[in-house]
C-alpha cells in the first residue's frame, strides 16, 4: 500500500508530464516561476548525489558543458523514458565534452535505486527542498518540473528547455549542443 504522499505525488507529476505532452508549456512556465536569465551565470548548486564523493556542486564542472535536467519523479514512465534516452546518448555528450545532471526531489536512496535499474552512469541530484529547483523556475509544489538547462564552460546559461518531450528530448539537446559549440569555436 502506497502512502497518500506518494500517490499525491505520482498523480502531480502525472498531471504536469501530460501538461507538456500537451504542448501547454506557457503554462508549466507560470506554475514553475521565474527562469533564470539567457547569457548570464547560471544558478550556483550543490546537491547530494548517489555517486562519488556523495556531493555535486556546477562549479566541479567548469571547463566542461553542462546538460542539467530536472525531472518530476525517478521510475515514473516519462522520466524513466527520459533517463533512458540520456544513457543512451552519454557518449555522444562525453564527446562532447559535456556532462549530464539530473535534479528531482527524490531521495539519494531512490536515486541510487533508479540508477541501478535502468543503468545511468550520470549523477541524479536530491533537491529534496525544492532550492535548485526554484532557482532555476522549475518547482511547483512538490515536484520539480520537466525543464532542461544548457550551461557552458564558463558557468554562463546558454539555452533553456521548457517543451520538453521526453522521447526526443536528449536528441534535441544534442542538436542544440552541436549549434552552441560550433558558435563558440
Amino acid at each position: 500500500m502506497i502512502s497518500r504522499r506518494t500517490f499525491l505525488s505520482v498523480l502531480f507529476a502525472s498531471c504536469l508530464t501530460l501538461l507538456s505532452w500537451l504542448n501547454f508549456a506557457p503554462a508549466a512556465t507560470a506554475l514553475g516561476g521565474k527562469l533564470p536569465a539567457m547569457n548570464q551565470p547560471a544558478p550556483e548548486f550543490t546537491l547530494p548525489t548517489n555517486t562519488g564523493d556523495g556531493e555535486v556542486s556546477l562549479s566541479d564542472y567548469r571547463g566542461q558543458w553542462v546538460v542539467l535536467y530536472f525531472y518530476p519523479k525517478d521510475f515514473t514512465s516519462g522520466c524513466t523514458l527520459e533517463a533512458r534516452r540520456f544513457q543512451q546518448d552519454l557518449p555522444k555528450y562525453v564527446d562532447k565534452n559535456a556532462q549530464i545532471l539530473g535534479v528531482s526531489a527524490d531521495s539519494v536512496d531512490s536515486h541510487a535505486e533508479f540508477c541501478d535499474s535502468e543503468g545511468l552512469k550520470f549523477p541524479l541530484l536530491a533537491d529534496a527542498g525544492g532550492t535548485v529547483s526554484k532557482a532555476y523556475g522549475s518547482w511547483n509544489t512538490f515536484v520539480s518540473m520537466r525543464h532542461s538547462f544548457i550551461i557552458d564552460p564558463e558557468g554562463i546559461l546558454r539555452e533553456t528547455f521548457v517543451d520538453v518531450r521526453p522521447a526526443i528530448h536528449s536528441t534535441e539537446v544534442l542538436a542544440r549542443l552541436d549549434e552552441l559549440q560550433g558558435a563558440a569555436s
